[in-house]
């Protein structure tokens, strides 16, 4: 199976822009071959808390036909959103779509990442689903820094583990550089790296998609400048 990671930019708070971005992102990594494109956290609003606090048009449900370009992009699709909850507050959640735009699984960002708590609703379950015979785990951002995560996606018998994050410069490019070859070393996963490149809220994007293999090893590395996907084959 080929798997696609991608970056962009978003405009900041703009869900229609935004969705239009990611979907021919996502029509690119199709006509490269992939069956499964994976995209950054955040991706229909960018890393904006202060309107996604305040505006709860911004949140992003499973049905929201505002992911009509994405999930008709006759690709599958990993999109991180404001997800709505039972409660006051949004999760931070990444919805997975076949290729046929079906709803698969929704997973929650459990590990949130300081001024986020004052923000977000956190997760509670580890989130898992199965395309063409593979079985994926998902993280977001801050989760992929808590070992345990992929260690129970190991031990499940996940073979891909999908990461939707934003690592800015700065400490972020060490940190990207050493958490996910990490886990495909430790964990021996391969594991998918999706990144904002440019301005992201109160950051700016270092870039880096990536994907790397069990053992550690980069198979697919983007720029740190240009948005865009990068392709990996997953054997099956």
């Amino acid at each position: 199976m080929k798997i696609a990671a991608a970056q962009l930019t978003c405009l900041p708070a703009d869900v229609p822009a935004n969705a239009a971005r990611a979907s021919a992102l996502a029509v690119r990594a199709r006509a490269e071959g992939a069956e499964l494109v994976v995209f950054p956290e955040f991706t229909l609003t960018g890393y904006e808390l202060a309107a996604l606090s305040s505006d709860p048009g911004l949140w992003t449900g499973a049905d929201d036909p505002r992911l009509d370009p994405l999930r008709s992009a006759g690709i599958a699709t990993a999109v991180n959103v404001a997800l709505p909850t039972d409660g006051p507050r949004p999760a931070i959640a990444t919805l997975v779509y076949d290729a046929d735009g079906a709803h698969v699984t929704t997973y929650a960002k459990q590990h949130l990442f300081r001024h986020e708590q004052d923000v977000f609703e956190p997760g509670t379950r580890d989130g898992r689903f199965e395309l063409g015979g593979v079985r994926f785990s998902l993280g977001v951002c801050y989760d992929n820094h808590f070992p345990r995560l992929a260690g129970r996606a190991a031990a499940d018998g996940c073979r891909v583990h999908l990461a939707s994050s934003l690592y800015g410069t700065g400490d972020g490019i060490g940190e990207r550089a050493t958490v996910y070859p990490g886990i495909a070393k430790e964990h021996g996963l391969y594991v998918v790296l999706a990144n904002h490149v440019g301005p992201a809220g109160p950051w700016t994007g270092c870039g880096g998609a990536a994907v790397w293999a069990p053992g550690g090893d980069v198979v697919a590395e983007a720029d740190d400048r240009t948005p865009g996907v990068v392709t990996a084959d997953v054997p099956v």
